[in-house]
């Protein structure tokens, strides 16, 4: 899917959404440098895979935070992790680099990555900010309706601490 069938995809859903539509950003950096409505709530994601090249993963945490992965290791039980290549991000989830976000699991026909959500995006507003497959916006919606989409496509998803 690519940004317009997301938004249409929302719509079809009836799941509540606001777009912010901005430059292209690349990193947390270029994102604080965008007046967004909910900085709160934004997302930070990295593609990750084992050491063995068998299990792929999407990390996403609130965009102020760092995520050490021999940490995120132990913690859920994974094997070695390293980030995944350019190739691995577009062949699993049909996304470049830069515009990593949950929304990208819709693309993932084999349901071969697991999703981590940060459990902190369930406080306060519940919200999180996610590109939609296009890193020139961000869309805006629950936490839990996020977590629902990507469970009914098919994809493991793990609300956590991280």
């Amino acid at each position: 899917m690519n940004k317009q069938e997301i938004y249409s995809f929302l719509k079809e859903k009836n799941i509540w959404h606001e777009i912010t539509e901005h430059k292209a950003v690349y990193n947390m950096a270029e994102l604080a440098e965008i007046e967004i409505p909910y900085p709160a709530a934004d997302a930070k994601n990295l593609f990750v895979r084992d050491d063995k090249k068998r299990n792929y993963y999407l990390i996403t945490v609130k965009g102020d935070k760092r995520v050490a992965l021999k940490e995120f290791r132990k913690a859920n039980q994974t094997r070695p992790l390293s980030f995944a290549s350019e190739e691995d991000l577009m062949k699993l989830l049909g996304l470049t680099a830069g515009s990593v976000t949950p929304l990208g699991v819709l693309n993932d026909e084999e349901r071969k990555v697991t999703v981590f959500l940060d459990r902190d995006f369930f406080e306060e507003s519940g919200l999180i900010g996610v590109h939609p497959n296009d890193n020139t916006a961000t869309v805006w919606l629950k936490a839990e309706d996020l977590v629902r989409l990507i469970g009914e496509h098919g994809n493991r998803i793990h609300v956590v601490p991280i």
